[in-house]
């Protein structure tokens, strides 16, 4: 009896020890090295996970970072430049700076200035309601006012306006993480540089139909009428397929643009209104009296 335990005690540890060289031998064979910068790097990182930088989460796009010899194309737009900064100086890659970014919604097209035509009486979601239907009022390049946008929105930057029925970005809260540009079925959400006091001059519509179809389906739709284009003394506008589009990059921001838009397509924000300038006028004047 006592030799019959001694023998499984043998081959019990027999296999112990073979399974343990086994496992050692696996490890060895397939393990798989990790930088550990990259742990660092993640931790300097904002950790939201929204995939604005075009990774699906930090972790990936530390391990990004790391393992790129060239880096100056990489940003996180969370993070924005302080951030790459401070990845620039651990890791010692240059890093590129870039402009903050903030989404801006390119349809102006309110429960009020749309003709409605049917009743849509599906899911509320923006991108079911596209498949199914191109849009309830007579403009498809519309917004659904569904609130896809708002959903993906990790920020909290982005709430319907019970009135208008339209999505409103908070310009402090944005990102530019992306989210809502990617979530948005007809496109209409756009990333544009987040300038000084949120100063903006963009056209805020889609629709690509024809001057009177356009307007007859939504009052503020662009007519491609070309007056924004000939008062545009950077030429800083350009019409393609009945659509006027002003390019950020060469808007001055000075305005001469919005006043000439007979269908108040043309968006400004940020910019101080008639009364606002009246009372920093009047301020001035007691500054400069006194």
């Amino acid at each position: 009896m006592s030799d019959s335990i001694i023998y499984t005690v043998l081959s019990l540890s027999g296999l112990g020890i073979s399974a343990s060289f086994l496992l050692f031998f696996v490890a060895k064979k397939f393990n798989v090295y990790e930088d550990p910068r990259i742990d660092e790097v993640e931790s300097i990182l904002p950790g939201a996970n929204c995939g604005g930088c075009g990774v699906p989460g930090c972790r990936n796009f530390a391990t990004l970072l790391v393992e790129t010899p060239d880096i100056t194309q990489l940003h996180c737009p969370v993070g924005g430049n302080e951030t790459m900064k401070k990845i620039s100086s651990f890791l010692g890659k240059e890093v590129a700076e870039k402009p903050p970014m903030v989404a801006v919604l390119l349809c102006n097209g309110s429960i009020e200035a749309r003709n409605r035509i049917v009743e849509y009486d599906g899911p509320k979601s923006c991108k079911i309601a596209d498949i199914f239907v191109a849009s309830d009022s007579a403009c498809d390049y519309g917004c659904d006012g569904f609130g896809d946008c708002t959903r993906v929105c990790d920020f909290d930057a982005i709430h319907m306006d019970p009135i208008t029925n339209l999505p409103v970005v908070d310009f402090d809260k944005c990102t530019a993480c992306n989210a809502c540009v990617v979530e948005c079925p007809k496109g209409l959400l756009e990333l544009r540089p987040k300038v000084k006091k949120g100063l903006k001059i963009y056209v805020a519509c889609k629709s690509q139909e024809k001057g009177g179809i356009a307007k007859k389906a939504c009052e503020v739709a662009c007519i491609a009428c070309s007056k924004c284009f000939d008062v545009c003394p950077k030429d800083a506008i350009t019409i393609e397929n009945n659509l006027a589009y002003i390019h950020a990059d060469l808007c001055t921001l000075c305005r001469k643009c919005v006043p000439v838009c007979p269908t108040f397509s043309i968006i400004e924000t940020g910019f101080p209104t008639k009364a606002e300038k009246k009372i920093i006028k009047e301020k001035t004047e007691e500054i400069i009296n006194v």
